[in-house]
């Protein structure tokens, strides 16, 4: 009997000993897993990052380009229209003052 019992305590204490190397086990693999996401989450980070700076500085690259050509046109509008008041403010000022005293 006294056999018996000694060879379940040294079971027990075997199995005690795998249980606590599992758990060590375990432990370190979760600080593995654990560096891994951080690794995986900062690199994501950083490559989030980058492409919206990329599309940033797209998107003010093309805002910028789009506004010059807009300030480009208004200044082409603006010149011809004070041509056109130079050469032919005498005849619009006369055609209003028909009109005026017509009525």
């Amino acid at each position: 009997m006294d056999s018996i019992v000694k060879k379940l305590s040294e079971i027990e204490s075997a199995a005690a000993a795998i249980v606590e190397h599992a758990e060590a086990h375990k432990a370190v693999l979760d600080d593995e897993f654990q560096g891994a996401r951080r690794k995986f989450d900062n690199e994501l980070e950083a490559k989030t990052q980058t492409r919206i700076k990329k599309i940033r500085d797209e998107l003010e690259r093309s805002t910028t380009k789009l506004l010059d050509s807009q300030s480009g046109a208004n200044t082409d509008s603006i010149e011809a229209l004070q041509k056109e008041y130079e050469e032919k403010h005498t005849i619009y000022a006369r055609q209003i003052l028909k009109r005026i005293t017509e009525v």
